[in-house]
């Protein structure tokens, strides 16, 4: 975190409003804080990216998409702001752990995986009737909230495509996390909707059966078993109700017409 603390040192306020409080997290784009709105007198989680190359621009990006966006389940972005150096989205801050942290404690039950899914798709639905595609709905992107109930944010539209906007990517790039892009996607087809609900049918398969159904050590291995198809759910869960298994199934068909809308 060496780098997040020289970029929000916590002794300062950031552009007269932010003090931060403490790190939430950090990645190869960025740093996200905790850090308190002295403006509003709220807590948020405080995006901060540096303006250069794609990075910045994919954080005014993402704020432009979830600003759009007036769902429950989807990230509420307070505020966007920028300085000569970095850009500074504001985000709602809500306790809790990725989805990602969630499967790999275990402490999801199947009905907890099912019900947190059924709000992904829930926020995806929003967001497509919105026009934008989030293209990389993946359990790290997905925000479950402390309590005794199933409540999850979709984080990070950062990669989202709207139907009226240009790609960021250049040509032949191919965004997101590769277990989980859909297979017309490996062929270099535009992503659509049908795109994120295989992501979300990826979730699925591997929270119910135990595994990841796609990875492997090599990128062109993880290919192959994506364009292959997984194998049925109920091969690896013959106990779930068949309905079920047979909804995940389709969310993975390889044709994307045939996924559920």
């Amino acid at each position: 975190m060496s780098r997040a603390h020289a970029v929000a040192p916590p002794e300062e306020l950031i552009l007269g409003r932010y003090r931060v409080l403490r790190p939430l997290g950090s990645g190869g784009s960025g740093s996200v804080w905790l850090a308190r709105d002295e403006l509003e007198g709220r807590d948020v989680a405080l995006k901060v990216v540096p303006r250069e190359g794609k990075a910045g621009a994919r954080a005014e990006r993402e704020a432009q998409a979830v600003r759009r966006l007036r769902n429950r389940h989807c990230a509420r972005a307070y505020s966007v702001e920028r300085d000569e150096r970095h850009v500074y989205v504001a985000y709602e801050y809500v306790p809790g752990k990725t989805l990602r942290e969630a499967i790999r404690s275990g402490e999801l039950d199947d009905a907890a995986t099912v019900e947190a899914a059924a709000q992904v798709l829930e926020a995806l639905a929003h967001a497509h009737a919105k026009g934008i595609v989030h293209r990389d709905v993946k359990p790290a992107n997905v925000l479950l909230e402390d309590g005794d109930t199933v409540c999850v944010r979709v984080l990070d539209f950062g990669l989202a495509q709207f139907t009226e906007a240009e790609t960021l990517t250049a040509a032949g790039d191919v965004p997101g996390t590769l277990a989980y892009i859909a297979p017309e996607r490996l062929q270099g087809h535009d992503a659509t909707g049908a795109a994120d609900v295989w992501a979300v049918g990826v979730i699925l398969w591997e929270s119910l059966a135990g595994y990841q159904p796609f990875w492997a050590a090599a990128p062109v291995a993880t290919a192959q078993k994506i364009g292959a198809g997984p194998p049925p759910l109920a091969r690896a869960r013959p106990d779930l109700p068949r309905p079920l298994a047979a909804a995940v199934d389709r969310a993975l068909a390889l044709d994307p017409r045939r996924r559920p809308q």
